[in-house]
């Protein structure tokens, strides 16, 4: 299944307390069991001002819609094409 990665602009995202990272990871899964076990959220990172997200979706559309239903941007959308770490330069 693709593996896509959303940024998503959120001023002062760096500054949220642990509180308010629970409170979206919390909103966020409750879409994601609404919507069923197609869409999956991997892991997400958190910037000064942006959070980037890895998820496993059949289609950019489902990121879309959990997007509008959890309340969050999406303001980028990118489907990975393939994954390179330091392994990928041993012979």
């Amino acid at each position: 299944m693709p593996k896509f990665i959303i940024e998503r602009e959120l001023p002062g995202a760096g500054n949220l307390s642990a509180q308010d990272l629970q409170s979206i990871s919390q909103a966020s899964c409750a879409v994601l069991k609404e919507m069923g076990p197609d869409i999956q959220w991997v892991e997400s990172f958190v910037t000064a001002d942006k959070i980037y997200c890895v998820y496993i979706s059949p289609s950019e559309k489902e990121i879309l819609e959990h997007a509008t239903k959890g309340g969050f941007p999406a303001n980028s959308i990118a489907e990975v094409k393939t994954i390179i770490s330091p392994i990928t330069a041993e012979d």
